[in-house]
């Protein structure tokens, strides 16, 4: 038998960057996940879901959107995101990484010009090297380098692409990014998987956040597996913009639409937040506040990352506080340029839990 990738296989042992899938331990403490609200825990959610789907005459979507795959759950669901979020129109699709293959695939022609933010999801990044794209890559959260490259630009249409929240340093992207679009007439991808449900007066993400009046360059993709406590993602944008992916987007053309059962569970979720947003926000500032007084680490959002520098330190860390009931996040390269423990300060856990876990990172990080 041949072992056609033992040699790479080897040396990622070596460089203790060797990766593994690890079936879930229900018996830990979940401060690992991306379930920021605790919502995938939720079993009256998942109850409701379940009702409503028994009385739908079938279980699955069976086809694609645009291939009697589009159901009136999936119309529902896209109507009260656009609505909430003060968008004109919306598509729901498979998954975030679909979502950013689909945007930048499509939007990025021949003689425009894409400017992404260093840090970008590796969807994003996989999606501009799709075809003969021009790419330019700016400093993290660098609006001056931004905008500089967008008044040298001569291109046919700008594209600009940001994440509301990043998801490995969990710092907010500038509001000054959307005033550059707005000045410099660029389309404005917002990849808002870690700030929707986190963030703003109504926890819609950063567009919330920054009270920012939506225009027809605005565009914001979004998970519905992480605050949402589901699967899939969406795009919110004017009725132009989603009328060309629909005809434009491979991953909405050419894939099955998302479950029924999905998409009803982020619908329920969505409402959930609605809802609840107020009791919501104060659980969700009492845990930064003890993530700031346990780890003296300050953070505009529910990512907690905690520098270590060393992929086998980072591992045996993890290791260990597994062994005292918590599951954390081992964060090496080439994800991050250096090693970090990624705590999720996420709701589905206590208080006293989360205290505990600060003051065990706190001593180990200083071994």
């Amino acid at each position: 038998m041949s072992f056609y990738y033992d040699k790479e296989i080897k040396a990622l042992k070596k460089s203790a960057r060797y990766r593994q899938r690890e079936l879930v331990d229900n018996s830990l403490i979940d401060f690992a996940s991306n379930d920021y609200l605790g919502l995938s825990h939720d079993k009256l959610l998942h109850e409701k879901t379940s009702k409503e789907l028994s009385q739908l005459p079938q279980n699955s979507s069976k086809a694609s959107l645009l291939v009697n795959g589009y159901h009136k759950i999936h119309k529902d669901f896209e109507d009260e995101l656009k609505e909430l979020n003060g968008f004109e129109d919306a598509v729901i699709l498979g998954s975030g990484f679909n979502a950013n293959i689909a945007l930048i695939d499509a939007l990025v022609r021949k003689g425009d010009e894409l400017f992404m933010d260093e840090l970008y999801h590796a969807s994003g990044i996989l999606a501009s090297q799709i075809g003969t794209k021009e790419v330019n890559f700016f400093k993290h959260n660098d609006m001056k380098e931004l905008e500089e490259m967008l008044k040298s630009s001569g291109a046919k249409r700008k594209i600009v692409a940001v994440e509301g929240i990043y998801s490995m340093d969990g710092d907010l992207v500038k509001k000054e990014v959307f005033e550059l679009c707005d000045r410099y007439d660029a389309l404005l991808i917002v990849d808002e998987a870690h700030s929707s449900g986190v963030v703003g007066r109504n926890l819609m993400g950063v567009y919330d956040l920054y009270d920012i009046k939506v225009k027809p360059n605005h565009i914001k993709m979004g998970t519905l597996g992480k605050a949402y406590g589901s699967f899939g993602a969406y795009i919110l944008a004017s009725y132009h913009i989603i009328d060309y992916l629909i005809n434009r987007a491979r991953p909405i053309i050419y894939a099955t639409s998302l479950s029924l059962y999905d998409t009803l569970l982020a619908h329920n979720g969505l409402r959930y937040i609605r809802d609840n947003k107020d009791s919501l926000k104060e659980k969700i500032e009492l845990n930064k506040s003890i993530v700031e007084q346990e780890l003296g680490i300050q953070t505009e959002s529910l990512i907690v990352p905690i520098t270590i520098g060393d992929n086998a330190k980072v591992i045996r860390i993890k290791e260990e506080l597994k062994k005292s009931g918590y599951a954390v996040g081992a964060i090496r390269q080439p994800t991050v340029k250096s090693a970090i423990i990624r705590l999720i300060a996420r709701l589905g856990s206590s208080e006293s839990e989360l205290r505990e876990l600060c003051r065990l990172l706190d001593a180990k990080r200083k071994i």
